[in-house]
């Protein structure tokens, strides 16, 4: 009976030394194939062609053609390749265009194998996979951006500090698209950026249990990936206590 395969990554970046360095990384990693390495994007988008990969790790700053333009095009013209970008930069000019472009990953290189390699099996099983530090600049954004209650509204402002503290989860009735009090809990700690191991760990449950929870709550949210949800869980105030 055979396993699972390994999955297929082709790497885009300009600067040789780390290119090369990337693959040699990816080389040593279990359950990881690299199929190609790329100098720009135009060269990622023609290898993407040729080779089909699973996953990209694409840089952004890149000549001919930059990594959200590599991007753009590999998730029209590719849809079963996932995108991870893997840069220096982390600011928003480079982290939201790279999102809408549609990567479903975003790392930066001080990132470690392993964080590599989590971000690639998450994009590959249909979950975001974003560094911690992204994922917190996404919440800053979004608590930035929502906006206020009306007057009179218990649960006006924006940002997380208005939303329930850690420990019973709130009732049922109260909350959106039919979630249950466990679902709002789970969402909420996925808002503030805890795996599903660590979601286990705090809950005392499974990681079975989790992803059920997981699950459930994607279907009645509408959401497709985590990104989503901790866009979900802002707008509708399941965020927690950091």
């Amino acid at each position: 009976m055979t396993g699972p395969r390994d999955v297929r990554v082709l790497v885009a970046d300009d600067q040789t030394v780390v290119r090369e360095g990337i693959v040699m990384l990816l080389g040593l990693l279990p359950g990881i194939e690299v199929v190609g390495s790329a100098a720009d994007g135009e060269e990622a988008v023609a290898l993407v062609a040729r080779h089909r990969p699973d996953v990209v790790l694409m840089d952004l700053r890149m000549p001919r053609c930059d990594g959200v333009e590599a991007t753009r095009r590999i998730r029209a013209g590719y849809p079963g390749t996932e995108v991870v970008v893997l840069t220096t930069y982390a600011d928003d000019d480079s982290l939201f265009p790279a999102l809408r472009a549609g990567a479903r990953g975003y790392l930066t290189k001080d990132a470690g194998a392993e964080e590599i390699a989590r971000a690639i099996a998450d994009v590959r099983s249909g979950a975001a996979g974003l560094s911690p530090q992204v994922q917190l600049r996404l919440l800053e954004r979004l608590a930035g951006d929502a906006p206020a209650a009306p007057e009179g509204d218990p649960g006006a402002g924006a940002g997380p500090a208005p939303g329930p503290a850690p420990g019973p989860a709130p009732a049922a009735e109260g909350l959106p698209a039919g979630l249950t009090a466990r679902e709002a809990e789970v969402l909420g700690l996925i808002a503030q950026g805890l795996s599903n191991t660590e979601i286990a760990r705090r809950l005392y449950v499974s990681p079975a249990t989790v992803k059920t929870h997981i699950n459930n709550l994607f279907a009645k949210t509408g959401v497709r990936d985590r990104a989503q949800a901790v866009a979900y869980a802002f707008r509708h105030g399941i965020t927690g206590s950091p």
